[in-house]
């Protein structure tokens, strides 16, 4: 099979001639570059053979056309971005936002990356998808983290003139995705979380807004959704209209037969991020075992539940599809 029918195989539910698998991380100091984004990403991809691409765009590019500013230094050290600059303090300040604009600023920036990476794999036959913030996502990092306090002090539906902007800029970016040529977009809802929303505030904040850039983005196939976090709201996405369904498997529940049996899904997960970076072998093994125990090789693509963290080590990364395959080879006669 090539890594497109594969994948095919995956969503369909058809048994693919391998468990497809795939890896992705953060490219700090590269990643505002997109030619030079374009081309690590290519050789990530060819060093370590994934049976589809994730564009690996600096997680804060969704806000920074709405007027922030971001400090990046903390990622090559494991940690995260820094907003040091926002548009928003007061709750009057979400009805000053604007939409932006896919081809100017950042937005254009990931997309010209987007259409730099595709042109390099044309012919290869991999899935790409690329990755796009739900619009309370990107809310919450513009304000700093103060979206939550301004809609529980009464002041929701200023927040909501502000999200229907962000939607508004999201579909045009999801939608001008797929008609560059990406397979899908990785949808990273990163607020769908009982530790961080109620369910009934994520029904009113989060999914309404969420479903219009699925919408948007309707023409791909691979359309993924991500949910960030533990706790995840399951009940709230399990019915959300993608193909794949990825959250952080073995760090929080669901399990995965028990999420496949629910959503009827392709999954895509099954590898602890951390267990990667810290070089926790056995857990891996032990994970890709468990995968294939449960979901028997089926409607599955083996990846971690979310980026993987610096420090990277290439031979650590070369180990997961080396006991991927090892695994599997083991259990054909048991599956």
């Amino acid at each position: 099979m090539t890594k497109k029918e594969r994948i095919k195989a995956a969503v369909s539910g058809q048994k693919p001639d391998c468990l497809p698998y795939s890896l992705w991380t953060h490219m700090p100091g590269i990643d505002l570059d997109p030619v030079l984004l374009a081309e690590k990403t290519y050789e990530f991809y060819k060093t370590y053979d994934v049976d589809f691409i994730k564009t690996m765009n600096n997680g804060m590019y969704a806000i920074e056309d709405f007027g922030c500013e971001v400090d990046y230094s903390d990622i090559e050290r494991g940690g995260v971005a820094r907003v040091t600059k926002t548009p928003v303090h007061e709750p009057e300040d979400w009805l000053t936002l604007k939409k932006c604009s896919c081809h100017e600023g950042s937005l254009h920036r990931e997309l010209a990356s987007l259409e730099l990476l595709l042109q390099k794999v044309k012919g290869e036959d991999v899935p790409v998808v690329f990755t796009v913030f739900s619009p309370a996502t990107t809310a919450d990092k513009l304000s700093g983290k103060k979206m939550l306090s301004h809609i529980r002090s009464g002041h929701g539906e200023m927040v909501k003139k502000a999200l229907e902007i962000i939607t508004e800029t999201t579909m045009e970016v999801a939608a001008e995705a797929i008609r560059l040529g990406a397979d899908g977009i990785f949808f990273a809802s990163q607020m769908s979380s009982y530790d961080t929303m109620t369910a009934e505030e994520y029904m009113e904040y989060g999914r309404p807004y969420d479903l219009k850039v699925l919408e948007a983005a309707g023409d791909g196939w691979l359309n993924t959704l991500h949910a960030h976090g533990n706790n995840i709201m399951f009940e709230v996405l399990k019915d959300y209209p993608v193909s794949v369904f990825n959250w952080h498997a073995w760090e929080t529940l669901p399990d995965l037969d028990e999420a496949f049996c629910l959503t009827g899904k392709c999954l895509m997960g099954g590898l602890q991020r951390m267990d990667i970076t810290n070089r926790n072998k056995n857990a891996i093994q032990h994970q890709i075992f468990e995968s294939f125990k449960q979901l028997k090789g089926l409607h599955q693509i083996l990846t971690p539940g979310c980026v993987i963290r610096y420090p990277l080590d290439d031979e650590m990364l070369e180990y997961v599809k080396r006991t991927k395959d090892f695994v599997e080879s083991k259990m054909q006669n048991h599956i």
